[in-house]
């Protein structure tokens, strides 16, 4: 199987799914514009179509296999597209696994089962079901603050020993910065660590990472390119000074006690012209003041 981080490249973008004000119905038209702005303005080189930040939580499967489509012909090829086949029903990851298959999509990124606070095995069983029931390409989905628990090494280890699909994972355990290193110890060469958090791109390259799965990059990709140019090319300096010029916005965007940065993320991307609307609840959208903060930052770096 071809190594899926050659294939989706430095970077990932996770599309935010754009919802109507009043209604909060999906806006798929606004959805379509947005897969066009960023493969147009060259800010990505693959995208994520329904993950942890498309809001999949608040949506219906129905809502969600409509953005697999609307989006799948949006990108008319141009891009890698990957399947946010997230669920704390395994059931349900299956079926939408098995859709974007149908639909000709690149890979699914699968999330570790929310709430229930499954063990380890109940973990391997989850991701194991999902992977035996696609040819697709895996991408495992650690996020231990929304998950409620760790994929510890050992049972990566073992699915990516079990399951020749299972061949990248995104790694967002903030708290644990270098468990990306953990995870090359345990297995194959060829398999694909992607970080997934902003503000630790420069430690998940120098841990060998494939690249980042980047929200912030529906606005800065520009800026995020030349990062992981420069890092790549030896100029740490350079690329040291864009992740400081960077950083203190993507910091924002967890600002007042928001353990979820989707209301501050969209209103920064409201601000840049881009229609995505408010989150659906039980998200707060962005204050007024909140508004401003990310509008001064924004004009910081340029963007607006």
């Amino acid at each position: 199987m071809e190594n899926l981080g050659k294939k989706l490249g430095h970077i990932v973008i996770p599309l935010a799914t754009p919802f109507k004000d009043g209604s909060q119905d999906v806006d798929y038209t606004a959805a379509a514009e947005l897969t066009n702005y960023v493969i147009e303005q060259n800010h990505c080189d693959s995208l994520i179509i329904g993950g942890t930040s498309g809001e999949f939580n608040a949506m219906s499967l129905e809502e969600r296999l409509e953005l697999f489509r609307v989006v799948k012909e949006a990108a008319a090829g141009r891009v890698p597209l990957v399947a946010g086949a997230c669920s704390s029903e395994t059931r349900q990851a299956i079926r939408l696994t098995q859709e974007a298959e149908k639909l000709g999509f690149d890979a699914a990124m699968v999330l570790g089962p929310c709430y229930c606070k499954p063990n380890q095995e109940g973990a391997f069983l989850h991701y194991s079901a999902i992977a035996e029931a696609t040819s697709l390409p895996i991408m495992l989905y650690n996020i231990p603050i929304f998950q409620g628990f760790n994929l510890e090494k050992e049972t990566l280890g073992r699915l990516a020993e079990a399951h020749s699909n299972i061949v990248a994972i995104k790694d967002e355990a903030g708290i644990n910065p270098t468990q990306m290193s953990d995870f090359t110890h345990v297995t194959p060469d060829d398999f694909t660590i992607y970080n997934g958090d902003d503000i630790m791109v420069l430690c998940g390259l120098a841990q060998g990472a494939a690249g980042v799965v980047s929200g912030g990059s529906i606005i800065l990709g520009k800026m995020m390119r030349t990062m992981i140019d420069a890092f790549l090319a030896g100029d740490v300096n350079g690329a040291r000074k864009i992740h400081m010029d960077m950083d203190p916005l993507f910091k924002a965007f967890g600002s007042n006690g928001r353990i979820n940065p989707i209301p501050l993320w969209k209103a920064a991307m409201n601000l840049c012209g881009l229609n995505v609307g408010v989150p659906r609840l039980p998200l707060a959208p962005a204050t007024p003041e909140e508004i401003e903060i990310m509008r001064s930052h924004l004009v910081r770096l340029g963007l607006i």
